[in-house]
């Protein structure tokens, strides 16, 4: 008798432990790749990381578009532009203007 009493503390003791071992187990995996683990917070902070780069791409683009715009806008409109959107757009050439024709590929 004692020792089935020996051997049902002992199996107690080792289930305990199995089971104490299995559920820090569990906790674990799902605090390293669950939705909000830590393979989620660097695959997070990657996506930032690549977010920042296309912004400022575009932020430093649409400086860029609002420099010329604000070039054509009638209160401060540069003769140079101006002459420069009209030939391109008119296909036209000053008699005084030279030409020099390039074979396109």
């Amino acid at each position: 008798m004692v020792t089935r009493k020996r051997l049902r503390s002992t199996l107690q003791t080792l289930g305990l432990y199995i089971g104490s071992a299995l559920l820090i187990g569990y906790f674990w995996i799902n605090a390293y790749s669950g939705n909000l683990g830590l393979r989620a917070k660097e695959d997070l902070n990657q996506q930032e990381i690549e977010l920042t780069r296309e912004f400022e791409a575009v932020k430093a683009e649409r400086q860029a578009w609002e420099h010329r715009v604000a070039l054509l806008r009638p209160a401060a409109v540069d003769p140079d532009t101006l002459d420069e959107r009209a030939r391109a757009q008119l296909d036209f050439v000053h008699p005084r203007d030279l030409v020099m024709m390039l074979k396109r590929p």
